[in-house]
């Protein structure tokens, strides 16, 4: 799938360290501005526990997990909506990411420079927004300007544009998002058309000092990345990517032994790839036995024959059914056999949504 969850902040913050420990691609790191320019794309395995429960079930010659791309989008500055800072070029690359992955710093350093002279969470925060806002503020009054004329007359599509602009306007000039704003479905349609900065889901992520991971709520900056999440009905995730890129040079004895010692466990970087997943609303299912047990990506609300054409066009084109177990039953009886003899296993026709967790074999006919 080509979605792709863009990781911004402001220059310095750890961006690209957060890049690097995800993706393991190298991208340049630097203790100054704009050492990011161009956007560094990469696949990043998703990490699921389930799957080696699945092998340990049903063995296969191998295991496939699932992926999905983040984008390292250079740093914002203030004025980035007016061309600081190459902004134009760095607001265009958001636009075409999906969902923002917003880094914050939430520690002390002297020896790494903060953009503003001073770490100040919520005012590095406020920077990104307001200029998001602006962005989105100056395309909406281009856009209504085009529109508004085809509403006065009979054009009910340009009607509901120019209500929906309407709509959005407002809050752009209080200086808040259009997540933050009930659409309903009609409306939705219209919005998604607009490409709008601040309509995109958002995942904040707090980067904070080594010795706080094992417990984040110590970090008076994190607590206050929390509370202003928290407004924005916004998911907050704490780590350290100066730490988690160290991990990630680490063999798994190593590994274990770090994580034990920072009191986590399991690196943060496998909670923030979950929760960028699901942010995006991608879903898992698998398929198992044989050659490989593999997860495959599907957009939450999927039918199955259109979770069937993740894996094969031909397997939706010629779409029977679905003989379908959820992993958790998989998980309790221990056994495919014993999930049938449970009733467990489902046979499902065109119309089933596919679940997070469905373990399916497609019958097809081509």
């Amino acid at each position: 799938m080509a979605l792709t969850a863009g990781i911004v902040g402001l220059p310095n913050v750890g961006k690209s360290t957060l890049f690097n420990a995800i993706t393991k691609a190298g991208a340049e790191m630097a203790n100054y501005p704009f050492a990011t320019i161009e956007p560094n794309v990469g696949m990043v395995e998703v990490p699921d526990k389930r799957l080696a429960r699945i092998q340990e079930i049903e063995p296969a010659d191998k295991i496939i997990p699932t992926t999905f791309e983040f984008t390292d989008i250079a740093g914002i500055v203030k004025g980035a909506s007016q061309g600081e800072g190459l902004g134009n070029k760095f607001l265009e690359n958001i636009r075409q990411v999906n969902a923002i992955v917003h880094v914050v710093r939430a520690f002390d350093d002297d020896q790494i420079i903060h953009v503003n002279g001073v770490v100040n969470p919520l005012d590095d925060i406020d920077t990104i927004n307001t200029e998001l806002v602006l962005a989105d503020l100056e395309a909406v009054d281009k856009r209504y300007a085009k529109v508004a004329r085809a509403a006065k007359g009979n054009d009910k599509e340009a009607k509901l544009e120019a209500a929906v602009l309407e709509k959005i306007k407002p809050v752009l000039e209080a200086g808040k998002s259009v997540r933050t704003i009930d659409f309903n479905e009609e409306e939705q349609a219209v919005v998604k058309g607009l490409f709008l900065l601040t309509s995109k889901p958002v995942l904040y992520v707090a980067n904070i000092a080594e010795d706080e991971m094992g417990n984040p709520t110590q970090s008076a900056y994190y607590q206050q990345i929390q509370e202003f999440a928290a407004s924005e009905n916004a998911e907050v995730i704490a780590l350290s990517a100066n730490a988690e890129e160290e991990i990630t040079q680490l063999d798994e004895d190593e590994k274990a032994d770090y994580l034990e010692l920072a009191g986590v466990d399991e690196p943060g970087l496998n909670k923030l790839i979950r929760a960028a997943y699901h942010l995006l609303d991608l879903r898992t299912f698998f398929t198992a036995g044989g050659k490989e047990t593999r997860a495959w990506t599907f957009k939450a609300g999927a039918k199955a024959p259109q979770a069937a054409g993740v894996i094969h066009s031909d397997f939706e084109r010629g779409f029977i059914r679905a003989e379908t177990m959820s992993f958790e039953d998989l998980d309790q009886y221990g056994s495919v056999k014993a999930v049938k003899e449970a009733g467990k296993l489902r046979s499902e026709g065109k119309e089933y949504v596919v679940q997070d967790g469905d373990i399916i074999e497609f019958r097809f006919n081509v």
